[in-house]
Parts: C-alpha cells; sequence; structure tokens
C-alpha cells in the first residue's frame, strides 16, 4: 500500500491528513497544534509507512521542510485558495441535509474547522487525485 500525509502548516494549528493512495480514501485527518505535528507523523510513519508529505508553502514551511525531510520525501506545493478550497471540499464530502440543502452553499459556513480538508486539498494538487473520506476525522 501506499500512504502519503498532507500538512497544511499554521503558526497555531496544523491541518494533517493521511491518505491511502492505492484506495484513493482519507485514512484519518486532524487539527492540532504545532508541536503535536511530528508526533501524529511519526505514528503514521510507524504504523502506515509514508511515502511522501505534502507540505503547503506558506507560514512556516521551511521549518517544516527540515523538521520532517527525515521520515519521507517532502513535496512543497503552493496553498494559494486552498483554505477556499477546502471549504467547498467539505462540502462535497459531507452535503448539507435537510433543509440546509435549500440554502446556496455559498451561504453557509461548515460546522468545524477547515484546516485538516486544506492538507486534503494539497495532497489532492500533489498528487492529481480525488479522494473520498472514510476515515477517522479528529
Amino acid at each position: 500500500m501506499s500512504f502519503w500525509a498532507g500538512l497544511d502548516p499554521g503558526r497555531c494549528k496544523c491541518g494533517l491528513v493521511l491518505v491511502d493512495l492505492d484506495h484513493c480514501t482519507v485514512r484519518e485527518g486532524c487539527i492540532v497544534p504545532p508541536e503535536a505535528v511530528r508526533a501524529v507523523l511519526e505514528n503514521w510513519h510507524n504504523t502506515a509507512g509514508l511515502d511522501g508529505i505534502v507540505l503547503g508553502d506558506g507560514t512556516t514551511s521551511r521549518r517544516w521542510l527540515q523538521d520532517l525531510s527525515n521520515l519521507a520525501p517532502m513535496h512543497e506545493v503552493d496553498e494559494r485558495d486552498s483554505t477556499l478550497q477546502a471549504r467547498q471540499r467539505y462540502w462535497d464530502l459531507w452535503p448539507p441535509l435537510g433543509w440546509r440543502r435549500l440554502l446556496p452553499l455559498g451561504l453557509q459556513i461548515p460546522p468545524s474547522e477547515l484546516d485538516d480538508l486544506a492538507a486534503l486539498v494539497l495532497v489532492e494538487r500533489h498528487l492529481q487525485q480525488t479522494f473520498s473520506w472514510v476515515g477517522e476525522r479528529r
């Protein structure tokens, strides 16, 4: 199996996602403080084995390139508009139900943070592939 991680870095919180390339699925996604990123990635590397880590090129990417390069090959991706695309990706994965289906998506706000979905957008950009979300989202 081929597993890739995505990291949307930030100063206060970071989005992480683990994707299974063979099955085109998201295995796990989370939003953690920067100091917890390495532990999560090491856990994924030890349990699944990482073939690559996709990293957004914004905020603190240089630091992450240096800190994580020993875990797996690093791939930096332009993260421009990734948050906007993450919002759309949220509604693609979890469409509104009930009366909310009648409201335009542009008027709705997803009920949770989107940093893990921004990480997914970065992975999808790099691998030029779309993934379905079947795993845990914490």
